[in-house]
């Protein structure tokens, strides 16, 4: 059966997350093309810190000098191992913010660290070449324990300040990792620090989705063998609640962009097909109608559309399709396996997993069809891409090297980075919104 074949095809290889390969593999080669825009030169001058017995100054520098690197915004120069560092008397600090931007640097960021009573006080500073001057300065207050957080605002300030738009560096990832027996979802930052488990049903839980305000998470929780519910569970209290409970499989939920709406897939007709629910009165409609196996659907940012894999042509394909159901058409055409497809917030491209020469790796294919390119190509299995809010950069999960964890890359091909060490069977990753 269709059914049988495309469930078995993905679910084995991502969703379930038993059946990754698990072996020594070589290092991932990528495929990189130059980014669309200019990067602009920053400098990140030493944090003087006031706060002895510490290293929060050379925590804020490594945090901040990470984070802008990451933001995909700026070219970063690290001016810390030239030992500059701000000394409190303005007309000095006037000079060394000019004597570094003379470097061809159009922005300089630097500042110090005191402590007041139980909270650490960060104060940063802006030379910004282009208005010949300092910026005004700002501080952050917060605890010790804090203070990455500090510094993810600064970084995400400096982002929103030369392009007008949010940062990512206080955004988070969701991802399942097993614990025991089960699979449980956790939710890290975006570096990879700080994660913390939110379930522990000792279940089978997977494909978490994040609502538009990042409140809550919906995901599949296998309570029984014949039935997989729709869960949603609100993060800062840790209720949740049932929104699927068909009989059969209810799979991959994932909201609108305005979260009114949820669409999943459902066998409740004896088949996958995608459903779309109605957040506020729980009405649901039937978007697709065939003997194949339809799922995985991800919204456009417009949320006029619809990208979702079917094998309603012997194969998994990734098809579009109005909101509503209608105007369906096929998209990939290249190769005889394309499926799990995440449509990016800037509209421009669409992720997916794609199999070529017996290795599965991440795609990108243009919403019209006309571009395509390999972001990986190494062994391995890559799997369940998921968009960072800028749309410059993807999460997924990989075998690279041996078992399943949490990778990021550039769009471009560029910046592979490791996000997870720790846990097994790490798979599912969904980033947030800003």
């Amino acid at each position: 059966m269709r059914k049988t074949l495309i469930l078995s095809a993905y679910l084995v290889l991502g969703t379930l997350g038993l059946g990754l390969m698990e072996s020594d593999a070589a290092d991932v080669y990528l495929e990189a093309s130059r980014p669309d825009f200019q990067k602009i030169p920053i400098g990140v001058l030493s944090f003087q810190d006031g706060t002895p017995g510490t290293d929060h100054g050379r925590r804020v520098e490594e945090i901040l000098i990470a984070d802008l690197r990451r933001s995909h915004v700026f070219e970063v120069t690290d001016l810390t191992r030239l030992g500059a560092t701000l000394n409190g008397e303005d007309g000095a600090n006037h000079r060394l913010f000019e004597q570094a931007s003379d470097k061809g640097l159009a922005v300089v960021v630097g500042g110090h660290l005191t402590s007041e009573d139980a909270d650490l006080l960060l104060d940063r500073y802006i030379y910004d070449r282009g208005s010949g001057g300092l910026g005004a300065p700002k501080r952050y207050i917060g605890r010790a324990s804090l203070l990455r957080m500090m510094t993810h605002r600064l970084a995400d300030e400096l982002v929103y300040r030369y392009v007008g738009e949010p940062g990512i560096a206080r955004t988070k990832i969701a991802f399942v990792s097993g614990t025991g027996g089960s699979r449980e979802l956790f939710v890290m930052d975006y570096d990879g620090y700080s994660p913390r488990q939110v379930t522990a049903n000792g279940l089978l839980n997977i494909s978490p989705s994040w609502s538009p305000k990042r409140r809550f998470l919906i995901y599949t929780s296998y309570k029984h063998r014949t039935r997989q519910n729709i869960e949603i569970i609100e993060l800062e209290t840790g209720k949740r609640h049932t929104l699927v409970s068909w009989a059969g499989m209810n799979i991959t939920p994932a909201f609108s962009p305005d979260g009114t709406q949820l669409t999943f897939s459902t066998t409740r007709d004896g088949n996958a097909e995608i459903y779309k629910m109605d957040m506020r009165t729980r009405l649901a409609k039937r978007l697709t109608a065939n003997r194949a196996g339809d799922l995985s659907p991800s919204w456009s940012p417009t949320g006029r559309e619809l990208a979702f894999t079917s094998d309603r042509s012997g194969g998994p394909q990734i098809y579009l399709m109005s909101a509503d159901g209608s105007h369906v058409r096929r998209l990939t055409f290249h190769g005889k396996y394309n499926a799990a497809p995440a449509w990016s917030p800037r509209g421009n491209w669409i992720a997916y997993v794609c199999r070529g020469r017996g290795k599965f790796n991440i795609c990108l294919i243009s919403p019209d069809g006309r571009k395509r390119k390999t972001i990986t190509s190494g062994p391995g299995i890559d799997d369940s891409p998921s968009w960072s809010p800028d749309g410059r950069h993807l999460v997924f999960s990989s075998t690279l090297k041996g078992k399943s964890h949490i990778y990021m890359i550039n769009i471009d091909g560029t910046g592979l980075e490791r996000l997870t060490f720790g846990g097994s069977h790490l798979s599912f990753p969904a980033w947030s919104p800003a």
